[in-house]
């Protein structure tokens, strides 16, 4: 009863007391992280509350910088300093970038070319900051357009259908819910090894796609994946708010939930294919829901494919997607 809150002992109501709802907060944020609250009671010796949270969880100090108006989290332990940066101070050999650090030459990467390889060349050239980390007995000095500053942060697990490259060790949210990748120094220094001295060629249009999901982890883990195959990615919450994008522009692809709040998916794509100027956009379900019924059902309303979420498979998603719209 206590840890559903509403039992007060404070016979007055302060700014700070008098509610009861201080352990019933606790509860619900335990619950949020997939832990458990529980109380017991030694009279006279007094109460025990335990927190029981998941070990996928973590907490570190990270710097947190911005790349491409994204934040990014780098653990703080990893990072061996910082230096103002400009394009002059690049060289380019047979090797890759470098730049020269107290008389050093040191391997350098803009860290947009590794999170977004479709970023303009010429936006990596620009003045930045350089962020120097250490992994694996190596140094590398990444571009970043701007530090953020140190914060604690509670990593989250990446989830299995993420599929997230070997450089995203996993996800933390700020106070608004919204999400942010934690990159593997690790990974990234094997990423800036191995990936800077020939970078891919990207195509010269990207077909578009509007990922529609009201989860934040799903819209960022897709969003990710699909940026890093070459697609332009936009983002709906709902829906309703996916309707009025896709009458707003042309769009190669939906990728659509199903379980939303207002409009679900079926609805959604049901509404698509009775429209003459969407009717001709493919349509992919990615869902938790798979029964034989939701399948059928997807089939009906018109989508082209029906992906449970918990049996994800990157590759097999980028090819559904590649022999659709290329």
């Amino acid at each position: 009863m206590l840890l559903r809150g509403g039992i007060s002992t404070s016979a007055n109501v302060s700014a700070v007391s008098g509610r009861g709802i201080g352990l019933d907060l606790i509860r619900e944020v335990a619950e949020s992280l997939r832990g458990t609250v529980a109380m017991t009671s030694n009279a006279p010796s007094g109460t025990v509350i335990e927190l029981a949270l998941p070990v996928s969880l973590s907490a570190l100090s990270a710097l947190l910088v911005e790349v491409t108006g994204r934040v990014v989290a780098l653990p703080l332990a990893a990072v061996r300093g910082t230096a103002r940066q400009v394009a002059q101070d690049i060289s380019h050999t047979p090797e890759g970038e470098r730049v020269v650090l107290d008389g050093k030459l040191i391997p350098y990467v803009s860290l947009d070319r590794l999170l977004n390889p479709e970023t303009p060349e010429a936006l990596r050239r620009e003045n930045r900051t350089l962020v120097l980390v250490a992994a694996e007995g190596t140094l590398v000095a990444f571009g970043v357009e701007r530090l953020l500053g140190i914060e604690s942060i509670v990593v989250r697990a990446v989830p299995e259908l993420s599929a997230m490259p070997p450089m995203v060790s996993g996800a933390s949210f700020d106070v608004d819910g919204t999400p942010r990748i934690v990159l593997s120094p690790e990974g990234l220094v094997r990423a800036a090894r191995y990936g800077t001295a020939a970078p891919r060629a990207l195509p010269k249009q990207r077909a578009p796609i509007l990922v529609i999901d009201d989860s934040l982890t799903t819209r960022m883990l897709e969003q990710s994946i699909l940026e890093s195959a070459g697609y332009e990615v936009e983002l709906a919450v709902s829906g309703e708010e996916g309707m009025d994008k896709a009458r707003q522009r042309k769009y190669a692809l939906f990728l659509v939930d199903v379980e939303m709040p207002g409009m679900d998916g079926f609805t959604f794509i049901e509404r698509t294919r009775a429209d003459p100027e969407l009717s001709r956009v493919p349509a992919i379900l990615v869902t938790s829901r798979a029964s034989a019924e939701d399948c059928e059902r997807g089939r009906a309303v018109g989508a082209l494919a029906h992906i449970e979420k918990r049996e994800f498979n990157q590759t097999d998603l980028l090819e559904r997607i590649r022999k659709l719209v290329g």
